[in-house]
C-alpha cells in the first residue's frame, strides 16, 4: 500500500506529464506561421491572421479558467485533468483536418478550452499536497512545462519543414489523446484526508473589496510579464525568419532553447523561493529583462544561447509566483483564485501573439532589418520590470488574509 509521500510524489510527476502536453500545444504553432499563411485552404493574406490562431487558442485557454476552478474546488481533479487533456488534443486533431480558416478557429477554441482544465486543478492539488514546500513542488511540476515548451516548437518546426504544417499538428494531437487515457488509468485520486478538510469554507473568494482590488492589481501586474513572455515567442519567430532569413526548422529549434534550461531553473529557484520569494523573483525577472532588451543586438549565431539564458531566468518566475499566490489564500478557494488569476493574466498577456504579428506587418519592408526591432524589445523588457509590482500586492494580500483570520501565519509569501 502506498504511503502518503509515495502517493503525492506519484501524483506530482504524473501531473508534470500533463503539464508538458498543456504547454506543448501552446507553442507548437509558433514556427509554423508562414507555412499556415501559404495554405490555400485558409485563404489568409497576412501573417497576423496566422498568429491570431495562437491568440485565439490562448484566450480560449484562459477565459474558462474561473468556472474550471470552481469545478476543481468541488470535484475529482484526476478526472478533470484527464478530460481536459483529451479535449485539448482533440482540438489539434481537428485543426490538422481543417479545410477553412473558420474551422481552424473553432479547432483552436476547442483545444484552448481543454487546456484550461490543467492549471486550476493541478495548481490547487499540488499546493494541497505540498504545503510545507510549495515553491519547490511547483518547480518540479514546472519541469513538465519545460519539456512541453521545448519539444513543441522543435518537433513542429522539424516535421513542418519536411512534411507540411498539418503533419506535426495531427501527430501531437494523437499522442495527447493517448497520454490522457494513460493518465486517467494510472493517476491517483486526491486522498480523502487531503481533500476539502476545512470545516468552514468561505462564501466568496475574498471577504472585502480591498482584498479584491489588491488581488486584481497583482494579476494585472503579472499579466505584463505574460505579455512579454508570449511576445518573445511569436516576435522571435517572425524576427528570425524575416530579419535573418532562417527556415521553419531552424526557427523552431532556436525557439525551443527558451525552455530547455528551465527544467533546471524551475525546481532550483522554486526551492529557493520557499525561503525568500520576493528577492528571487525580482532577480530572475531582472535578468530576463536584460536579455530581452539586448536580444536584437546579438548576431544570429548567438540567439540560441541568448534564448537559453533568457528562458532559464524568465520561466523560473512562474513556480515562484504561483507558490506565493497559493500561500496567500485559503486552500478551499485556491482553484477559483487561480482561475481568476490566469484569466486576467492570460487574456491581457496573450494578446501579444496577434499584436506582434500586427507590429511586424506594419514594419513593412523594414521588417527585414534587425535594427527595426530594437524599440519593441525595449518595450517588452520594460514590461518585465513593471510586472514586479505584483510582488508587494501579493504580500499585502497575505497580510490582510492573516489579519482577518482567513490564513494561519507561517505560509508563503511571508518571507521576501
Amino acid at each position: 500500500m502506498r504511503t502518503g509521500h509515495q502517493h503525492r510524489a506519484r501524483t506530482l510527476w504524473l501531473s508534470g506529464v500533463l503539464h508538458a502536453f498543456t504547454h506543448l500545444y501552446q507553442v507548437a504553432l509558433l514556427p509554423l506561421y508562414y507555412l499556415i499563411l501559404k495554405d490555400k485552404a485558409f485563404a489568409i493574406k497576412s501573417v497576423e491572421d496566422a498568429t491570431f490562431l495562437v491568440t485565439v487558442l490562448m484566450l480560449s485557454y484562459f477565459v474558462p479558467a474561473y468556472p474550471v476552478g470552481v469545478l476543481a474546488d468541488r470535484f475529482s481533479k484526476r478526472k478533470l485533468l484527464a478530460f481536459g487533456l483529451s479535449i485539448n488534443a482533440l482540438g489539434f486533431v481537428g485543426l490538422a483536418f481543417s479545410q477553412s480558416y473558420l474551422q481552424a478557429i473553432v479547432s483552436v477554441i476547442v483545444s484552448g478550452f481543454g487546456g484550461s482544465f490543467f492549471h486550476p486543478a493541478a495548481t490547487a492539488l499540488i499546493a494541497r499536497l505540498y504545503p510545507e514546500a510549495t515553491g519547490k513542488a511547483f518547480g518540479l511540476l514546472g519541469i513538465g512545462a519545460s519539456a512541453g515548451f521545448f519539444f513543441g516548437p522543435i518537433y513542429s518546426g522539424w516535421r513542418g519543414g519536411n512534411a507540411g504544417w498539418r503533419a506535426p499538428v495531427l501527430e501531437l494531437g494523437i499522442i495527447g489523446i493517448v497520454a490522457a487515457v494513460a493518465f486517467f488509468l494510472l493517476a491517483d485520486e486526491e486522498p480523502p484526508h487531503e481533500a476539502h478538510s476545512a470545516s468552514v469554507a468561505p462564501n466568496g473568494l475574498f471577504p472585502s473589496a480591498s482584498l479584491w482590488l489588491i488581488f486584481i492589481a497583482a494579476a494585472f501586474c503579472f499579466s505584463l510579464r505574460d505579455f512579454a513572455g508570449s511576445a518573445m515567442g511569436s516576435l522571435g519567430s517572425l524576427y528570425l525568419q524575416n530579419a535573418h532569413g532562417l527556415s521553419t526548422t531552424a526557427t523552431g529549434s532556436i525557439l525551443s532553447m527558451i525552455f530547455v534550461a528551465s527544467a533546471i531553473s524551475n525546481p532550483l529557484f522554486g526551492g529557493l523561493s520557499d525561503r525568500g520569494v520576493g528577492r528571487w523573483t525580482t532577480f530572475v525577472l531582472g535578468v530576463a529583462a536584460i536579455m530581452v532588451f539586448t536580444f536584437p543586438h546579438y548576431p544570429v549565431g548567438a540567439t540560441p544561447f541568448v534564448f537559453a539564458i533568457y528562458g532559464f531566468f524568465f520561466m523560473a518566475s512562474y513556480p515562484m509566483v504561483e507558490g506565493a499566490l497559493m500561500g496567500s489564500v485559503p486552500h478551499q478557494i485556491r482553484g477559483r483564485v487561480f482561475g481568476v488569476f490566469i484569466t486576467i493574466g492570460g487574456i491581457l498577456g496573450n494578446v501579444a501573439h496577434w499584436a506582434m504579428g500586427e507590429y511586424v506587418k506594419n514594419l513593412g519592408a523594414s521588417s527585414s532589418r534587425a535594427e527595426s526591432y530594437h524599440q519593441i524589445y525595449g518595450v517588452l523588457s520594460g514590461l518585465l520590470i513593471v510586472s514586479l509590482l505584483g510582488l508587494p500586492c501579493l504580500r499585502a494580500l497575505r497580510r490582510r488574509e492573516v489579519a482577518q483570520g482567513e490564513l494561519p501565519a507561517g505560509m508563503l509569501p511571508e518571507k521576501s
